[in-house]
């Protein structure tokens, strides 16, 4: 964008240097050249770190206040976050193309990711890059997003009601993906999981008459959203009347095979909730009009993101990680999964799940209770509220002298490392809080020589 088209969407005086950007950036350490600097005020101030920006090649820096000493052309504005989301905005309307918001209480990064993928078999399509789904993310996704794309598949996530709104009245999209209302979050919300999905609801809200939701048939609210909606549903999952709906399914250790709309799929995406997924994903490409039939191979090209249910072998035992993030429902479903693995001994080490509110406590006996019934050898909690967990899973059955509580991931690394036998099977979860990948890097140690092994 040049600097007039800016400091137009802005409302900033035009500086008297034009200037041409080619990317964006809100922190210095990444700032590339050609970059356009915005000195947002947050933990710390952006207008501190302009100068280390220009040196890096900023083109331009959207500011609040003069900056003495400044390298590059200024463009003052009233509230830098302010113009971030007006520069989004902009973007958006001039780039003009089709915008597939996707959001939900798990599971929300993984098939923005596969939707990206099927989607783009037939249309140039960009995506949110890593997670960058909140009032900062979105607008900057729609910034970088190349000019020749087609479609965008946007992630919006939200810890307060009226932010998804928001984020969708910045990207206005015409399909609208919900994965499911689950209790991530809850601490925030009164009224709990009822407040969750009407916040999630906003995306459906936002959508234009002539707009598609794509809901998941299995959870019981998302699915009621569309009898708000006045444009077309999908239901997709599992449930007899999902118009995208998994039969055959056959669950594996290395994945899913099912058939739907007529078509025999097979997926690297593990466990129901790695279907789900990938349901989702060819239900927002049947309502761009792609065929079920042509997305075979993507859906079988699919792979887990980083800490998304990796599947590990170390020194014969089969390790997941999936320590990116965790709540209830996820924690249930990956718990599933571990039962599911041909092993010795099933081994679960899950951390504290973090944001839940008053119902932490129930909802992580809930868990420890849930690992009993499904079989799972030994329960070790990590942090805080993990502790009711290992209590309630021995409650439940589990043997005294198979469940465990550490304060920290590092104890629980040098537990497990001595602990774990060949031909076990071990999951790593929690929230993202809690770092429960430090347990697993503890101890599984990966010789740089080797480097990972999947």
């Amino acid at each position: 964008m040049s600097s007039s088209q800016i400091a137009e969407a802005l409302g900033a005086v035009r500086p008297s240097v034009e200037f041409a950007v080619s990317g964006w950036s809100i922190d210095s350490r990444t700032t590339e050249p050609g970059d356009c600097f915005f000195a947002l005020r947050g933990d710390r101030d952006g207008h501190d770190y302009v100068a280390t920006a220009f040196e890096r090649g900023a083109a331009a820096a959207v500011v609040e206040r003069d900056v003495p000493g400044a390298a590059g052309p200024l463009l003052q504005v009233g509230d830098t976050l302010e113009a971030l989301t007006k520069l989004g905005a902009a973007a958006r309307l001039q780039w003009g193309g089709t915008v597939i918001g996707v959001t939900g209480s798990a599971g929300k990064t993984s098939t923005k990711d596969a939707v990206a993928e099927l989607v783009g078999t037939a249309f140039p399509t960009g995506r949110t890059i890593g997670n960058l789904n909140n009032h900062l993310g979105v607008p900057l996704s729609i910034l970088r997003l190349p000019a020749e794309k087609k479609v965008a598949v946007l992630e919006m996530g939200m810890n307060h009601a009226g932010e998804i709104r928001g984020l969708a009245r910045i990207a206005r999209p015409s399909i609208g993906v919900i994965t499911n209302a689950g209790w991530a979050h809850g601490e925030n919300f009164p009224d709990g999981i009822d407040g969750v999905a009407r916040a999630k609801r906003e995306l459906i809200e936002e959508l234009p008459a002539d707009g598609v939701a794509v809901l998941n048939a299995d959870d019981r609210r998302v699915r009621n959203f569309a009898n708000i909606h006045a444009g077309r549903s999908i239901l997709y999952g599992f449930a007899e009347d999902a118009e995208v709906r998994a039969e055959n399914v056959k669950l594996s250790e290395a994945g899913a095979t099912f058939r739907t709309l007529g078509v025999e799929f097979e997926s690297r995406l593990a466990g129901r909730h790695g279907v789900s997924n990938v349901l989702a994903a060819i239900s927002a490409a049947r309502a761009l009009g792609i065929d079920a039939a042509s997305l075979r191979e993507a859906v079988r090209a699919l792979r887990p993101g980083h800490m998304r249910g990796e599947r590990l072998e170390r020194n014969g035992v089969t390790l997941i990680n999936d320590c990116y993030n965790a709540n209830p429902e996820a924690m249930r479903s990956m718990l599933e999964l571990l039962a599911g693995i041909p092993a010795r001994r099933h081994i679960a080490v899950l951390g504290e799940m973090l944001e839940l509110g008053p119902e932490a406590e129930a909802l992580h006996r809930g868990i420890g209770k849930f690992a009993a019934e499904q079989g799972i050898y030994a329960v070790i909690g990590i942090r805080g509220a993990a502790r009711f967990t290992v209590d309630e899973a021995v409650r439940a059955g589990t043997s005294v002298s198979a469940a465990y509580f550490f304060s920290t991931p590092e104890e629980a690394g040098d537990f497990i490392r001595d602990f774990v036998q060949p031909g076990d099977a071990v999951l790593f979860k929690g929230s993202r809080g809690v770092q429960v990948e430090k347990a697993l890097a503890r101890a599984f140690p990966v010789n740089n020589d080797q480097g990972e092994g999947h």
